[in-house]
């Protein structure tokens, strides 16, 4: 039974490569325990595989995908097939249907490599590989496999390592440069932000020549991004960013990415390629330069900056205050759990969690001010110290009820511990009466601020050593030693509860 001619040749159409990242055939041929050698067709590094598929079928066509290399030892080919077109036409089809090598086994079938095969490869361009005797199909293949798992970890270890510069780029205080300058460099090429009228903002990487294409296609982008239909469809501007790509003469890839819902800029990219990592670089860089440049047109953002402003030029708190959200406000504190060291990232992220962009990172303390109106919830990974609600001049004595409820919180091993709204006996005693009885109580102890704090956490955690060391993170020793001062500065036996309890009364007052 002979095998059947093959089919005609269909239209040639673009070949579905798998999505898996190519190796060079150059890397393959480089393996000397494979012992492969090249012997047709272009040699050079512009050859890539996607996988290995071994077959004697006359017409593999049906068969492959696109981007393998098709091992065969010739069993389809028939003892007349040298004086015929039989190999021409075998050939013409592994191209046609995406082959990018065809790797022949001498022995058994055959002992040498058909010269006719040879030719037929030569003539269409199709490298070909003679596989020893020695050397499996099997072996082959799985050195095929092994280099492109290889090259996915390669891969997805610079798409990573870019994520994590991009997100500390967009943290620091010139943080579009910075997330530009990061991209140019992990896509070595150009990155620039144009703005609503496709004017340059910021760049980076060196200009070249296609700094005019690039902004072409900016320009192409907006156009679009400014028709009905296109603002009816428009993306969240957390999405994935709407994208246009084009190639130079050169080479050089362009890409696009509109940023935003219509907000009006585009990020430019030129690189000398545009594989599936490079496109995930820039699609991250896109949505954080989308958040960046969001908080700029926002109105939100337009009214904080205002605030902050007016702020450094002496304006009162109880006048910007409007202009951040709220009337009444809440102070809150916040550690991560397990003694770990916030960063900006983490300091941004509970800010979301809580609801309110105002956040101040402070050494190992997250600060928050919040609207009375959104009362926090315990987060994720956060021990958290809430403040009583408060106008906007009485922020500063918050903050120190925040810092004091956290405190509590971490001796307390709890997620959230909120101020005390005061009230009891407190409003039987003439304010001004109980400032100046607390101020006579405790000044032996005046301008001794550790002293001042350390009684406040002993006498609020019912005189608990470790607790209390827990709290303001000294040593147990060092608490009993200021509590002993205490003691002898005030001429006061801590011990009983008459006298804890005027000494609680009067630093309430503080």
């Amino acid at each position: 039974m002979t095998s059947p001619g093959p089919a005609a040749v269909p239209p040639a159409v673009p070949a579905a490569v798998p999505p898996t990242p190519p190796v060079p055939l150059a890397a393959l041929l480089a393996r000397e325990d494979l012992g492969l050698r090249q012997i047709a067709g272009p040699a050079g590094a512009g050859t890539v595989l996607h996988g290995a598929h071994s077959s004697e079928m006359a017409d593999p066509y049906p068969y492959l995908l696109g981007g393998e290399l098709l091992l065969t030892a010739g069993a389809h080919i028939p003892g007349t097939a040298a004086a015929g077109t039989h190999l021409d036409d075998y050939v013409s089809r592994v191209v046609a249907a995406g082959g990018a090598a065809l790797g022949f086994g001498v022995t058994p079938v055959h002992d040498t490599v058909p010269p006719a095969l040879v030719a037929a490869c030569g003539t269409h361009g199709l490298p070909l590989l003679e596989v020893p005797p020695q050397t499996t199909f099997a072996a082959v293949a799985r050195a095929v496999w092994q280099l492109i798992e290889r090259a996915r970890t390669a891969e997805l270890r610079r798409v990573t390592e870019a994520q994590q510069s991009l997100a500390a780029a967009a943290s620091r205080p010139d943080p579009v440069p910075s997330v530009l300058r990061q991209l140019a460099r992990r896509v070595g090429g150009r990155a620039v932000l144009y703005g609503p009228e496709g004017a340059e903002i910021a760049g980076a990487g060196s200009p070249s020549e296609a700094d005019d294409p690039l902004a072409a296609l900016a320009r192409l982008l907006l156009s679009r991004a400014a028709t009905p239909a296109a603002q009816t469809a428009a993306r969240p501007s957390a999405g994935p960013p709407a994208t246009a790509g084009d190639t130079t003469p050169a080479g050089v890839h362009l890409s696009a990415y509109a940023l935003g819902a219509g907000r009006g800029f585009v990020l430019g990219v030129a690189a000398p390629r545009r594989g599936p990592g490079d496109h995930t670089i820039a699609s991250v860089a896109a949505v954080l330069l989308s958040l960046l440049t969001g908080e700029q047109q926002s109105g939100s953002g337009a009214a904080r900056s205002s605030a902050l402003v007016r702020l450094l030029l002496g304006g009162a708190p109880e006048e910007v205050a409007p202009l951040l959200g709220g009337e009444r406000w809440l102070v809150v504190h916040g550690r991560p759990q397990g003694g770990r060291t916030p960063d900006p990232v983490a300091a941004s992220a509970l800010g979301a969690g809580l609801g309110s962009p105002l956040v101040d990172l402070r050494e190992d303390v997250v600060r928050v001010l919040v609207p009375a109106g959104r009362p926090p919830r315990p987060q994720p990974g956060w021990v958290l110290g809430v403040s009583a609600d408060t106008a906007p001049a009485g922020w500063p004595a918050a903050d120190a009820q925040a810092a004091r409820a956290l405190g509590r919180a971490l001796a307390a091993r709890t997620a959230l511990v909120r101020h005390g709204s005061g009230a009891g006996l407190l409003d039987l005693v003439p304010a001004d009466e109980a400032r100046d009885h607390a101020r006579a109580l405790l000044a032996p102890l005046a301008g001794r601020a550790a002293l001042v704090e350390t009684l406040r956490a002993w006498l609020s955690l019912h005189g608990s050593w470790d607790r209390t060391a827990v709290a303001l993170a000294v040593h147990r020793n060092t608490v009993r030693q200021r509590i002993a001062r205490c003691a002898a500065l005030l001429d006061a036996d801590l011990d009983d509860p008459d006298v804890r309890m005027e000494l609680w009364f009067a630093l309430k007052q503080d």
